[in-house]
């Protein structure tokens, strides 16, 4: 399977299985639309009105070339091996769920701002330290482990953060374990101490803001409804500054309202931020700020015009690094990564205030797909944990025959439930911009070739 594009003049061709991407010329390009299906004589014929026909065969030679080379066309390894993976799942990452409460009311919040649908409590250190009690156990021979301190707002519960924090390091010396831990914040709460700590304890840190101050304030409010952006900004500023640009994201969320994203991207790169991800809501259908089929054309557009401001901006002090524009093409993920995807039920759960197990943060208050519970040793449902690691790229009709499949290893599958009842069904709006955003980033890697 190849996948072809045009992008800035670029002619991009895209060979799925191997992974490898060719930047070819306007004649190459064109006899690709005929190579495997006519000969070599018909594709001279149907193309001798736009091209020499030693140009013509020229090219034909050099796609031989590639494909004997498995550089293009290349065969399909992987889904014979899927029945052969039978190794046992172990459970390497934890997001816990600080607190279910939360001093914002984002409009968007698919955690119903902050309280998942539940009720707003907060989680004890007990709870916590079970929690890391039981991926420790659930870790197997695997030394890094990681933690994700999320909410609602954690910062809201900061003491009982630092209370597991300090558990945990204790009892991985005693384990050979390492634990890499990272917080994700609305940044209200920050003060000097607390960015001083996080500094010091945290790997990596997710700080929210949306864009502009009005994209921002649209969407993040308050509790009494007024915006949060001239409040938040000089404390995220402060912590990427303190982090030296680097182990940190300003993540942001672009809806309906501001389909012109790019502009929110950009004002947090001319703020100084270094660390940028900014993606689609993924929202009820009529919301009044859901993207719909109608809003992807302009979203392309986007898409493409951050890419090419992006480009311009390397080697500069204006240059950013934006997450979705992020692909590796020498050493990217492993074969695993990239057919099964995060792992969220098999490898990584969350964990809610209350010590119940879900497959990660998006599934949490779904009863049916409760794992069990941390102070509970032995209550947990394997046959929830088989069905998220038995699902992968080839489990999904609609992704076997993509050719991005591999970049985004099927998508997000709450996503896929929350839209379709079935999590080997994907959401098709994320598919279609996620296919945009590899186009840019492979256009870019052409670019920087």
């Amino acid at each position: 399977m190849i996948h072809k594009y045009k992008m800035q003049g670029k002619n991009i061709v895209i060979d799925v299985i191997s992974g490898a991407v060719h930047v070819v010329d306007d004649v190459a390009y064109d006899v690709l639309d005929f190579y495997e299906t006519a000969s070599k004589d018909e594709i001279i014929e149907k193309l001798s009105c736009k091209y020499e026909e030693e140009k013509i065969t020229e090219a034909i030679e050099e796609i031989n070339s590639l494909k004997k080379d498995e550089l293009l066309f290349s065969e399909d390894i992987y889904e014979s091996h899927i029945s052969l993976w039978n190794k046992k799942p172990i459970i390497k990452a934890l997001c816990l769920h600080i607190a279910h409460d939360c001093n914002l009311r984002c409009k968007y919040c698919f955690a119903s701002t902050g309280d998942f649908g539940t009720g707003r409590t907060l989680m004890d250190a007990e709870t916590g330290k079970r929690a890391i009690d039981f991926v420790i156990k659930g870790s197997g021979n695997r030394k890094h482990l990681e933690v994700d301190f999320f909410g609602g707002e954690p910062m809201m519960n900061f003491e009982v953060v630092k209370e597991i924090l300090e558990y945990a390091k204790e009892k991985a010396k005693d384990a050979g374990k390492v634990f890499k831990f990272t917080i994700t914040t609305n940044a209200l709460l920050l003060n000097d101490d607390n960015i001083a700590y996080i500094n010091e304890n945290m790997q990596n840190v997710v700080l929210s803001i949306d864009g502009r101050e009005a994209t921002n304030d649209k969407m993040r409010c308050r509790v009494d409804g007024s915006g949060s952006y001239k409040s938040i900004l000089p404390k995220i500023l402060k912590v990427a500054e303190s982090r030296n640009q680097e182990n940190y994201y300003v993540r942001g969320t672009y809806t309906r309202n501001n389909l012109d994203f790019s502009e929110d991207v950009l004002h947090l790169a001319d703020l100084g931020f270094k660390q940028i991800s900014v993606e689609p809501v993924v929202a009820a259908k009529d919301s009044g700020y859901d993207i719909r089929e109608e809003d992807l054309e302009k979203l392309y557009d986007e898409y493409e015009k951050l890419s090419v401001e992006y480009q311009k901006r390397w080697n500069t002090d204006r240059w950013f690094n934006f997450f979705h524009f992020m692909v590796d093409l020498s050493q990217g993920p492993c074969v695993a990564k990239r057919l099964g995807g995060c792992g969220a039920g098999a490898e990584y759960v969350a964990v809610t205030p209350e010590g119940d197990i879900y497959p990660c943060h998006q599934f949490v208050g779904m009863e049916e797909f409760r794992l069990g519970n941390v102070h509970n040793e032995g209550e947990f449902n394997k046959d929830i944990q088989d069905t998220f690691k038995n699902t992968n790229v080839y489990t999904r009709e609609d992704c076997k025959n993509c050719w991005a499949k591999f970049y985004c290893s099927g998508g997000c599958r709450a996503n896929a439930y929350q839209f379709n009842h079935d999590l080997n069904k994907p959401y098709s709006i994320g598919c279609e911009l996620e296919r945009k955003r590899v186009e840019c980033a492979l256009w870019l890697k052409a670019m920087e070739e």
